[in-house]
């Protein structure tokens, strides 16, 4: 007879499974993305985002509450402006949508849970590139950073515990932190976009933020190429170093070798964002019954966790959370 094996013996039942599992999966590793709509009396279904939808504020405060008390650990929030311009000067306006949103969920949860802000110009561009733009149609990266600080203080105003630049501006994270530092928000921290790949998976969330690229352009000349590997240590530690409390890499399953070569190689803690396309994909393969949606959802989750992110932006927050709680 052969002996069983050692591996064997310690997945018989789900009991030991558990107890000698590398990697765990919490609520509290989740993250909600959430959108707020400017002038919305009713909470807008988004359909390339099966179960999200463009909040009201009330509608907002109602979802935080419920993604509290299934244990999600944050949630970041996503304005959703009536009038855009060049300069997306909603983004940095203390009555903006965001910031009225930001208040509002402060003021009925407190720090009960995490709340960040994403700070990015492209939802509240005319354009809908993430800075402004110089005359020959290019991001002027100074000018823009200057608007990022900017917005990050009103954030922080607002009641953001964690600010968020997304846009891949160099220099972004160091004129935050210096705003943030001079305008007295000395404990606010910046969670930076610091490995942001120039994906075709972001479609469903251009959906969520009605923003669309003028002229039919993109974004590649500041977002990263993806067939880099190594250009993402480079980003992430010049982030740490202009003082990022936090690094992301967006999206999350296609670049499970960079999230774990970051975890190697930094001394920060990483997430990573499961974005609206991985989403999406998901959604769409179990409403045709090819797939479990639960089932698929964890796994995805649990395999982004084991590759280094210590928690998970993911539009499967509240629902994950509340399937782990039972």
């Amino acid at each position: 007879m052969f002996p069983v094996e050692r591996p064997r013996r310690l997945r018989r039942t789900r009991a030991i499974r558990q107890l000698v599992a590398e990697t765990t999966l919490a609520p509290s590793d989740l993250v909600l993305p959430l959108f707020v709509a400017e002038g919305r009396t009713e909470p807008w279904p988004i359909p390339s985002l099966p179960g999200h939808v463009q909040h009201t504020v009330d509608s907002l405060v109602h979802e935080v509450k419920r993604a509290q008390h299934a244990g999600v650990g944050g949630v970041i929030l996503f304005g959703v402006p009536n009038q855009k311009d060049e300069v997306g000067s909603g983004a940095y306006d203390d009555n903006g949508i965001a910031q009225v949103a930001l208040r509002a969920v402060r003021d009925a949860i407190g720090d009960e849970i995490v709340v960040m802000a994403d700070l990015c110009l492209d939802e509240y561009t005319s354009h809908g590139h993430c800075g402004v733009l110089n005359q020959n149609g290019t991001v002027d990266n100074d000018r823009t950073i200057a608007l990022y600080a900017e917005t990050a203080v009103v954030q922080a105003r607002a009641g953001a515990a964690v600010v968020a630049p997304s846009g891949m501006m160099d220099g972004q994270v160091d004129a935050i932190r210096q705003g943030l530092d001079d305008a007295g928000f000395t404990d606010t921290i910046i969670m930076a976009y610091a490995v942001k790949y120039a994906s075709a998976l972001y479609g469903p969330f251009r959906d969520a933020v009605g923003v669309t690229i003028q002229g039919g352009g993109d974004r590649r000349s500041y977002q990263q190429d993806a067939a880099n590997r190594r250009e993402s240590w480079r980003e992430a530690r010049a982030d740490v170093d202009e003082g990022a409390d936090l690094i992301m890499v967006k999206p999350a399953l296609t670049n499970l070798d960079v999230l774990s070569d970051l975890y190697a190689q930094l001394d920060v803690p990483l997430c990573a964002y499961h974005v609206s396309g991985e989403y999406a994909m998901v959604c769409a393969a179990a409403e045709r019954g090819w797939i479990d949606r639960q089932a698929v959802a964890i796994e995805q989750l649990t395999s982004i966790r084991r590759a280094g992110a210590q928690f998970v932006l993911t539009y499967f927050a509240t629902e994950v959370a509340e399937l782990l709680s039972l």
